[in-house]
């Protein structure tokens, strides 16, 4: 099955829908009806299906069908076929998280065969990969129907450890509209590209403060919140003061955090310390500002019931915090208590020669098999 789900591109650019389909078609061999929740275009959908009573909260076993791409990677193998060489599963996507999705399906026959007491839902989502968008439509449809998931277990790859807790992120662009003018004549111009560095240097004044004073989680790998600016565009020549500059940056922020009054911060220092300086020689010049992508932290108590599930699953009573996001924050806020536990590294995802250890996969099916004989009438 990870071979089958692998051979799939589903990079971000393209259209899932052959992967889903393949996924629709095999679930009704079982008996299983899908339910497609597609985006505007018609290109792209989520798949929702229920393996036993409908009218029973189940455990949503929830998965991202698509993958980053593999453009200017060096791989020493197909990505878009598995190989397996001493004791791995080599491909895009095996760890990030086409593996867990497999493990899934491939059980489908054996929770179908030991009949359901407890429904599993099976979720699978478009364009995690690129801010989280797709499974908010699922979210949406969700809400409207008469039953819910109770819990919702999101295979992302944290090395089968019961995950509880990861940081939001808010991305966003700010252009800085200024005046142009022949460089001789700076006085009489506004520099885009520089108003754009003071602002710069004054997120990364923010990031340097929460590095020192927090707060601080020291569950986390890095246990403050941070602020990155990743790309700067600006300018024509070197003649020339430049009339445009837009730069993108980011808050990866603790769960419990108002990312918003972040941003707010920085929005009230651009238009009310150095905007007006700017208007008063160009008023037409000033800030715009465009969110690019966010999605809310994940902070899911370790005595949760999700939790104590997944721990019980897993055979490990410890839990973890991790940086990286998932959507497994946006289940929560829309009222499913959500845990992260999958196959694979995430130290492995988004790299060339992307791999997941065939001993990881064991322990997934070992966590699937527990569940089973949680959920299911009849014994082994």
């Amino acid at each position: 099955m990870v071979e089958k789900l692998v051979a799939f591109d589903t990079t971000s650019r393209n259209s899932n829908l052959e992967l889903i389909e393949f996924v629709r078609a095999y679930l009704a061999r079982f008996g299983v009806e899908s339910r497609l929740v597609h985006d505007e275009s018609g290109k792209k959908a989520n798949l929702y299906a229920t393996l036993g009573p409908a009218d029973k909260p189940g455990i949503a076993l929830s998965g991202h069908t698509d993958v980053v791409p593999v453009d200017g990677q060096d791989w020493a193998t197909d990505p878009w076929k598995v190989t397996r060489t001493d004791g791995r599963l080599y491909g895009r996507g095996v760890s990030d998280m086409k593996s867990f999705v497999a493990i899934a399906l491939a059980f489908v026959p054996e929770f179908q065969r030991r009949g359901l007491k407890t429904p599993i839902n099976l979720a699978l989502s478009y364009d995690e990969e690129v801010g989280c968008l797709g499974v908010r439509r699922l979210l949406q449809v969700l809400k409207e129907m008469p039953v819910q998931p109770w819990a919702c277990i999101i295979g992302e790859p944290t090395s089968m450890k019961v995950t509880i807790s990861h940081k939001g992120k808010k991305s966003m662009r700010c252009h800085v509209h200024g005046l142009e003018a022949h460089s001789s004549l700076a006085p009489n111009a506004v520099n885009a590209v520089e108003i754009a560095a003071e602002v710069i240097v004054k997120l990364r004044a923010m990031g340097k403060r929460f590095a020192a004073e927090g707060p601080f989680d020291n569950e986390f790998d890095v246990a403050h919140t941070t602020v990155h600016t990743g790309i700067v565009h600006g300018g024509t020549a070197l003649n020339i003061v430049p009339k445009d500059c837009y730069f993108d940056f980011e808050f990866r922020y603790l769960p419990e955090l108002d990312v918003e009054a972040m941003f707010e911060e920085i929005r009230t220092y651009a238009e009310e310390e150095l905007q007006p300086a700017m208007r008063a020689i160009a008023p037409a010049s000033g800030f715009e500002w465009r969110q690019i992508s966010a999605f809310p932290g994940l902070s899911t108590s370790p005595d949760s019931p999700v939790a104590q599930l997944a721990k019980s699953l897993s055979g490990s009573n410890s839990t973890i915090k991790v940086a990286y996001g998932t959507e497994a924050g946006l289940y929560q806020q829309s009222g499913i208590p959500a845990i992260i536990c999958g196959p694979g590294s995430i130290e492995q995802a988004h790299k060339p020669n992307e791999w997941v250890a065939v001993d990881q996969l064991a322990q997934c099916e070992n966590f699937m098999r527990r569940l089973m004989d949680r959920v299911c009438e009849r014994p082994a």
